[in-house]
């Protein structure tokens, strides 16, 4: 199996995965995050705006936001994002994915904890995303920035075989409702 074959089996097992329980499963995900915001002690965090397969981390965000965490989230720029601090309200943009209005006042500072949607990953810890490889081409430039990096997703898909690439970025720990690594 490669990498695209196996992306659109885990698609389709997300989809299914997202049409039943979805409120449990995702605050299985979200107490495990919390739990590990503070076992870090991290105080600024990237974050996404999540899409209708991805964990709905909303809730999450608000209970950050009442915390004084500082929260960035992807801001698109052609084929990659940059980080914009998350603020209200949020515009739909490209691929249906809501945004903050453009901010420049991110300062380029250490990110404690990133948060990433995926869809699967293999057995070197590297992520299946959507195929467009924008956290991939974000990563390559600032991965140095970046603490930790935790993967999360409503549903564990796992390859035993390596069919990522090496420019696929890996996480420090996968959370879903199935298991946490």
């Amino acid at each position: 199996m490669n990498k695209n074959s196996f992306r659109t089996s885990c698609l389709k097992r997300l989809e299914k995965a997202s049409k039943n329980g979805v409120f449990k499963k995702d605050k299985i995900v979200l107490d495990s995050l919390y739990r590990l915001v503070n076992q870090y002690k991290s105080k600024k965090i990237m974050l996404y705006i999540p899409l209708g397969t991805e964990v709905n981390i909303n809730p999450f965000i608000n209970r950050l936001r009442r915390e004084k965490k500082e929260l960035y989230v992807p801001f698109m720029e052609g084929k990659s994002f940059r980080l914009v601090k998350y603020r209200l309200p949020l515009e739909k943009k490209q691929f249906g994915i809501k945004e903050p209005k453009d901010s420049k006042y991110y300062k380029k500072e250490q990110i404690d904890l990133a948060i990433v949607p995926v869809i699967g990953f293999d057995s070197t810890l590297r992520r299946i995303g959507f195929g467009k490889g924008m956290y991939d081409r974000f990563y390559e430039k600032e991965h140095k920035r970046i603490k930790k990096t935790v993967f999360v997703a409503r549903y564990w898909c796992y390859s035993k075989k390596e069919i990522t690439d090496d420019y696929d970025i890996k996480a420090d720990r996968i959370i879903t409702p199935q298991y946490i690594v």
